[in-house]
């Protein structure tokens, strides 16, 4: 929530006290203009070169990264990795990196929130596919890695949903990627 607030100058999130709670509560398209302004920010600032940008990633990105060289249905017990319905007694998202991280260091992507993803929901293509992405319209997006509020058969690596890009939930956020 701190990081949103610093960019945006506001902060949406139902469940507020701790910085390092995630943000929820943003759309869609709160979580691409978050992404538009980072890069901005941090271009200005030299944080960044001017070829790279910070954006959503695409479901396939997501899902590799949340497995992180796994074929599981998770990256470890869910009780050490993920805020769940289990961890949180139903009363709202946990403070970010608590919990043990996959093999990459990546924290908390399962469970928690949901996270918003670039792609356009829509049906798999039939057959194998590499790094596949979504169709090119629609009126869904991707919301993949479960939540605090879900159960454990919601909370996978797999699990995948989608929802209108202008919705809020007081279960989905996002996590921006740094594109080259």
């Amino acid at each position: 929530q701190a990081e949103y607030q610093a960019v945006m100058g506001t902060n949406p999130s139902m469940f507020r006290g701790d910085e390092s709670l995630p943000v929820e509560m943003v759309q869609w398209t709160d979580a691409a203009e978050y992404c538009r302004k980072r890069t901005e920010l941090e271009r200005a600032a030299g944080k960044i070169g001017q070829q790279q940008a910070y954006r959503l990633p695409t479901e396939a990105e997501w899902e590799y990264a949340a497995r992180a060289g796994t074929t599981g249905i998770r990256h470890g017990a869910l009780n050490d990795i993920a805020w769940w319905l289990a961890t949180t007694s139903g009363t709202g998202t946990r403070p970010v990196r608590r919990k043990t991280p996959n093999a990459w260091g990546l924290h908390d992507m399962i469970g928690n929130v949901g996270e918003w993803c670039a792609d356009w929901y829509g049906p798999y293509p039939s057959g194998a596919s590499t790094d596949p992405s979504g169709p090119p319209a629609g009126t869904e997006k991707v919301v993949r890695g479960g939540g605090w509020h879900f159960d454990d058969w919601l909370n996978r690596s797999a699990v995948r949903s989608g929802s209108l890009v202008d919705s809020r939930f007081f279960s989905v956020g996002f996590r921006p990627v740094l594109s080259p």
